[in-house]
């Protein structure tokens, strides 16, 4: 018996399928997709077993089940495709080819994250609620879009007023960008995760917005004018305003050294 030819392209589509499947169980963590996934695939074996052992009416009926699986699927999966395609779109930036051949090469500005920690120590105090993105390699293109653009330099008076109760940009998620605000009143996707019912509408929208992006995102409650970092999918709640700087910067630091050996595979 001779050994099963194993080919370049073999090795390529065994990688991409697992790259699929990873995005997959980013979309679906903390759902119930898992379970309904697992289900279609016993649905699918017992199918094989049924066609194998020739029983005609059950293969027939279970055939049909599955032939219309696919709109099955998307209905079901709506809100888990929805997040999917907006995780590709949101790293569009890190895969785009074209830029790094045709770009200067030089990163953005980095971002002054003093005025933001100072603005969120006094809107906490105040208990101003707060919604702040501070921009990484995705590309928030998606989400600036469909917000205010400023393209202002960052200040704390500014983010003050941009969060001052009632006024014009006050909903919605500010978005900075090195060194810069670059739109306001932005409209964050929210997290399908099950999370406990004291997390608000900025909290589950700025753990939705990890999810999908390697972006830092700051809260300020205005319930409790407690402050939040969340990065990655997951939050960290009532962040002591005194170490907030600290908690900040070491975030950025994680991700500093992630571009770094990114930049070094690269050369």
């Amino acid at each position: 018996m001779g050994f099963v030819p194993f080919t370049f392209i073999d090795f390529i589509d065994i990688i991409l399928v697992a790259a699929i499947m990873y995005w997959i169980y980013r979309a679906t963590k903390g759902t119930n997709a898992p379970y309904i996934i697992t289900g279609i695939i016993i649905i699918y074996l017992l199918w094989v077993v049924v066609k194998t052992l020739n029983m005609e009416l059950l293969s027939t009926i279970l055939g049909q089940f599955i032939s219309v699986g696919v709109i099955a699927l998307i209905i079901v999966f709506q809100p888990e495709l929805r997040r999917f395609l907006q995780m590709i779109g949101m790293r569009q930036k890190g895969f785009n080819f074209i830029t790094r051949i045709f770009g200067t090469g030089n990163d953005a500005a980095a971002t002054n994250i003093t005025p933001i920690v100072t603005a969120c120590r006094e809107m906490s105090e105040t208990k101003t609620g707060a919604l702040i993105v501070i921009g990484q390699q995705s590309d928030l293109r998606l989400i600036t879009e469909g917000g205010i653009a400023l393209d202002a330099r960052i200040s704390t008076p500014l983010l003050k007023n941009i969060f001052f109760k009632n006024a014009p940009l006050h909903d919605g998620a500010v978005v900075i960008e090195g060194d810069r605000i670059v739109a306001a009143k932005c409209i964050l996707p929210v997290t399908q995760s099950d999370v406990p019912k004291s997390y608000g509408t900025r909290h589950r929208a700025a753990l939705g917005m990890s999810e999908i992006s390697d972006s830092i995102i700051l809260v300020v409650s205005e319930e409790t004018g407690g402050i939040s970092v969340a990065q990655g999918g997951h939050i960290h709640r009532d962040v002591d305003p005194v170490h907030l700087q600290q908690t900040l910067q070491r975030y950025l630091n994680i991700n500093g050294r992630k571009r770094s050996s990114k930049k070094e595979v690269e050369e």
